[in-house]
């Protein structure tokens, strides 16, 4: 069974930057994929970034591309979203998800096995 724990959500004004943190244990962190999804108040969780590390790629959601960039340390078991150039409507609480293997359909919550309880991110304007 893989936990997830997510860390460095925070206030922020538009414009600045954030790093989140999402640390694996119970399972072999290279042979994971992963994802961050967000869920803002009253919206669905929608899907923010993955990183396909098995075969090295990485994908974004249009909203993010440009801005955020996600990226792994297995020597540390962490991966990470770098977010830059925050907006207003990037506020939401932000999920780390894990699967041992997701396709092409990478951006759907259902390929995920296991998530982090979250980690809040407010940008006021």
């Amino acid at each position: 069974q893989v936990q997830l724990v997510e860390s460095g959500g925070g206030s922020v004004q538009a414009g600045g930057s954030l790093r989140l943190s999402c640390v694996a244990s119970g399972g072999t962190f290279s042979g994971l994929d992963f994802a961050w999804f967000r869920q803002a108040p009253g919206k669905e969780r929608e899907f923010v970034a993955a990183d396909r590390g098995k075969i090295g790629d990485t994908y974004y959601s249009d909203s993010v591309k440009d801005r955020f960039i996600i990226a792994r340390d297995n020597a540390k078991n962490t991966i990470y979203l770098q977010m830059n150039g925050l907006k207003p409507e990037d506020t939401a609480n932000y999920y780390c998800a894990a699967d041992p293997w997701i396709g092409s359909w990478f951006a759907e919550r259902i390929e995920y096995d296991y998530w982090g309880q979250g980690t809040q991110v407010t940008v006021s304007s």
